[in-house]
């Protein structure tokens, strides 16, 4: 298989779904500040975080939503950071749509993830961040013979395995939505293929496809259950 660099071979491209995350929600930011803060309870559910209870009663698409959303400035400046130097690599490989889809795909397993098995308030782009980290990994995975794919996985690797350590040292952390997020990205990645990387084989990839619906959608389920709701 060929061997290229990321940025040389796709530097005609754009990542425009990668800034177009980060206008909209630095966009978010400023509109919860201007109605009361990002760590004002009721500021974080009108605009859309992570409220089992609310999604248990049909706001589902606070599933999608608190990817948006950020809990004080450092959280945003932290996210935004990793957003920015993590999206564009992975978008120029990827392109605009498949890269936006992997993004999505990740906080909404992410999201749901948490709605199953943590009761607070959450919201973050992190659980589509490590969404991308595993998808980086996949990456790694699938091609271990292109050294500029398999450098990337394995810092990617080690990125994702602090951020766990250090998640597991604060509560305010909601460690379930990185692990929702970081499977639901890796389960995106065996079915999103990158265009001018060399096809996987179309059986794995629905099967892949297969998986991702069955999980996010048992873990959506022992949301609803937990609340009574089914």
């Amino acid at each position: 298989m060929e061997n290229f660099n990321i940025r040389k071979k796709f530097r005609r491209k754009r990542a425009v779904m990668t800034y177009l995350f980060l206008a909209i929600q630095v966009l978010a930011f400023v509109l919860m500040t201007i109605y009361g803060g990002s760590e004002n309870a009721f500021v974080l559910y009108l605009f859309g975080a992570k409220v089992n209870e609310a999604i248990a009663f049909g706001e589902v698409w606070r599933l999608i939503t608190p990817i948006f959303l950020h809990i004080g400035f450092m959280h945003l400046l932290i996210n935004s950071i990793t957003l920015y130097f993590l999206g564009i690599e992975l978008e120029l490989l990827y392109g605009n749509l498949r890269f936006a889809l992997i993004y999505l795909l990740g906080g909404l397993m992410g999201n749901a993830m948490s709605f199953a098995f943590t009761p607070n308030i959450s919201a973050g782009a992190s659980t589509s961040l490590f969404g991308l980290f595993a998808a980086a990994v996949v990456l790694g995975r699938l091609y271990p013979y292109n050294p500029a794919i398999r450098n990337l996985a394995q810092g990617f690797m080690a990125l994702i395995i602090i951020n766990f350590i250090s998640g597991l040292t604060s509560s305010s952390i909601d460690n379930w939505g990185h692990l929702g997020g970081a499977i639901g990205g890796g389960l995106a990645a065996c079915f999103i293929m990158a265009p001018r990387l060399e096809a996987v084989e179309r059986s794995f990839r629905i099967k892949m496809f297969v998986g991702y619906i069955l999980v996010v959608s048992v873990l959506i389920a022992i949301g609803f259950f937990r609340y009574g709701v089914i």
